[in-house]
């Protein structure tokens, strides 16, 4: 009788052993193939991982493919300078790795982690979830690549809250060493350090925080970008100086309003939009008056052709 007990105590004790053990991820699963999802699976294809890329339509995914193709061949033009074999080598090898499809359901059932990067709707994203949480396998991580929405709200509408967190990529991701991977109050410690390592894996310089509204970059960013629209809407100074005076004065590569313009003014405004409806007593979220004009006016920036300066 002892020793059977100590045979399933020993058994229970594997087994949670095993639960513990941070997961090395090889096959991913990443939905939405716009510049951040197409980004994502770029490095993640060229760092050795099997990925799958999924989107609603075959165009879309071709679109994706094209962009992943134009960007293996930028990054080899500075890896492999003097070697074009080497080049396409790596090239054939990354795309290799890659796959697409149009139906997330079907894909996940052999993925280690889902990267999600769809519009930034929680309704949306939370059906997603819901649904690919019924087709994923138990030690799947599910993560998100949301800029503004709170991991946890997204988590909740899975059953698996303590393998869910945040993965934060910048634009341009082949080119952007940062990643911010987030921890929910849910999120296991395997399961924060199975994100880091596989960040790194990436050849990405990971940081941790909690899920906080905008998380580091973009909590302490978006401020700064609506103060300045700010300064400018009550006529302390002109848009075009206080570019200058920022990146002169400040070292900054771009101006606040440049940058807003390269961001897209719709998406600026959906963030700061997004945090006024938590906490609408800080005065650091508060909307301004002339961002919402310009986005009701369909001017949103360098990709519409003018926001708060006109591009050609």
């Amino acid at each position: 009788m002892a020793s059977a007990s100590r045979q399933l105590l020993a058994r229970c004790m594997s087994t949670s052993a095993a639960s513990a053990k941070k997961l090395a991820i090889k096959h991913v699963t990443v939905i939405g193939g716009g510049l951040m999802g197409a980004g994502i699976a770029q490095v993640a294809a060229a760092t050795g991982h099997t990925v799958v890329l999924v989107d609603q339509t075959d165009d879309l995914l071709k679109k994706s493919s094209k962009s992943i193709e134009d960007g293996l061949k930028r990054v080899t033009k500075k890896m492999f300078a003097d070697k074009p074999e080497a080049a396409s080598q790596f090239i054939a090898k990354t795309l290799s790795n890659f796959s697409t499809s149009t139906d997330p359901a079907a894909v996940v059932h052999s993925t280690d982690l889902v990267v999600e990067a769809i519009v930034e709707n929680l309704e949306v994203k939370n059906e997603l979830f819901k649904r690919l949480d019924k087709f994923a396998p138990e030690h799947t991580i599910f993560a998100s690549n949301t800029s503004s929405l709170p991991i946890t709200d997204i988590a909740n509408s899975t059953t698996r809250q303590d393998r869910f967190g945040g993965l934060h990529f910048f634009n341009p991701v082949p080119m952007m060493k940062l990643v911010e991977v987030i921890k929910t109050p849910m999120t296991s410690q395997t399961t924060f350090d199975s994100l880091m390592d596989f960040s790194k894996a990436l050849g990405k310089t990971p940081v941790s925080c909690q899920d906080t509204p905008g998380f580091i970059v973009n909590r302490l960013l978006v401020p700064y970008l609506m103060e300045s629209v700010r300064l400018h809407e009550k006529g302390h100074a002109s848009k075009e100086d206080i570019d200058v005076a920022m990146k002169l004065g400040a070292g900054y590569p771009m101006g606040p309003f440049e940058l807003l313009d390269y961001v897209g003014l719709d998406t600026s405004k959906y963030i700061i939009d997004g945090w006024y409806q938590m906490e609408p007593e800080n005065p650091l979220f508060a909307p301004s008056e002339l961002l919402n004009k310009l986005v009701a006016d369909k001017k949103l920036g360098k990709k519409t052709g003018e926001g708060f300066y006109k591009y050609k």
